[in-house]
């Protein structure tokens, strides 16, 4: 919602009322975008029961974080669980990324 990552499980609707929400689908409709890459490339999904939230709170982090550190990955992501434990894999499509800027250049937004 207006760019920070929000849990759609426990936030209201209403608190999404005049503000720009974007979703999984929103940032690309096709899975090109650079975070969507990054999880194919690196292999992250098991189940894929966690990995829209989990993509939606990295485009989050990198687009206030460009060059996150591994505590600033887990920190900022902490509250997405992965039953299977892919949070290995999750940190290296992060890092994988490079900064904000080289993400909005190839999607015009993040």
């Amino acid at each position: 919602i207006d760019g920070q990552a929000a849990k759609s499980c426990n936030t209201k609707a209403s608190a999404a009322i005049g503000k720009t929400v974007t979703t999984i689908e929103g940032l690309s409709t096709d899975s090109s975008h650079p975070v969507q890459v990054a999880w194919t490339e690196g292999d992250v999904p098991q189940c894929g029961y966690c990995q829209s939230g989990q993509i939606m709170a990295a485009a989050a982090l990198l687009s206030k974080r460009p060059n996150p550190s591994d505590f600033d990955i887990d920190a900022e992501m902490a509250d997405n669980i992965c039953r299977c434990g892919t949070y290995e894999r999750i940190r290296g499509a992060v890092r994988s990324l490079g900064s904000a800027e080289d993400l909005e250049e190839e999607t015009g937004d993040v």
